[in-house]
C-alpha cells in the first residue's frame, strides 16, 4: 500500500502552523490559504527552503507568501521548513520538504519566457550556478533538480511559421543547441 503522505500534504501545508516563529512572514489564514484553484507543486527531499530563496532572487515580482516547520518526527529535523507557498515572476508555487520518497524529474518543469538574449543568459548562467546541468533545447536541470526551459519570446512564433521549411530550419538550429541563441535562431528562421 502507497504512503498516504502525498494525500495529507496539501491539507498540512494549509492547516499547520510553524512552530518556529516566523519574523518576516505572519501567518494568516489569508497568507496560508492559496489564492489559485490550480497551483504547480514540488516535492523536495530537504532543501526547499534554499532553492525557493534562490528562485525568488531570479524574477521579478517573486516573494514567500508563506511557510510551516516541521515538528518532531518529520523526515527532516524538527523546525525545518516544512512546506511554504511562493511566487515565482506572479505565477504561485507551493514545496515540500517530504523527504527521499519522491524524485524531481524533467517530466515538469519551469517555462521561462524571455525576451532579450541577456534575459537567457543571464538566468542560465544563474540556474547552472553550483552543480546545474545543461541539456538541450534550452533546458536545464538546477541544483536542486528542477528542470527548467531558458526560452526566447520569439521561438515559438518561429517554430510554429506557416512556411514549414523556415520552422524546420528553426526546429534544427534549436535542436543542436543547449542554450538558445536568438541571432542564431533568427538566421535560421531567415534562410542565411
Amino acid at each position: 500500500m502507497k504512503s498516504i503522505l502525498p494525500l495529507l500534504v496539501p491539507a498540512l501545508l494549509l492547516a499547520v502552523p510553524s512552530p518556529v516563529p516566523q519574523p518576516a512572514l505572519p501567518q494568516t489564514e489569508a497568507t496560508m490559504r492559496s489564492t489559485h484553484k490550480v497551483t504547480p507543486f514540488l516535492w523536495f527531499d530537504d532543501d526547499a527552503e534554499e532553492a525557493i530563496r534562490f528562485y525568488c532572487s531570479l524574477l521579478p515580482d517573486s516573494r514567500i507568501l508563506s511557510e510551516s516547520r516541521w515538528g518532531p518526527g518529520g523526515p527532516v529535523p524538527a523546525g525545518a521548513l516544512m512546506g511554504a507557498r511562493f511566487q515565482l515572476a506572479g505565477q504561485e508555487f507551493m514545496v515540500l520538504n517530504g523527504g527521499p520518497t519522491y524524485r524531481l524529474n524533467e517530466a515538469f518543469s519551469i517555462y521561462v519566457d524571455c525576451e532579450t538574449q541577456a534575459e537567457v543568459d543571464e538566468l542560465w548562467a544563474r540556474l547552472l550556478q553550483g552543480g546545474g546541468e545543461e541539456s538541450r533545447c534550452g533546458w536545464l536541470k538546477d541544483r536542486f533538480g528542477v528542470s527548467w526551459q531558458i526560452i526566447p519570446s520569439c521561438l515559438p512564433a518561429m517554430l510554429s511559421d506557416m512556411d514549414p521549411a523556415r520552422a524546420g530550419r528553426v526546429g534544427a538550429a534549436m535542436m543542436g543547441m543547449q542554450k538558445l541563441d536568438i541571432a542564431k535562431l533568427k538566421e535560421a528562421h531567415e534562410g542565411r
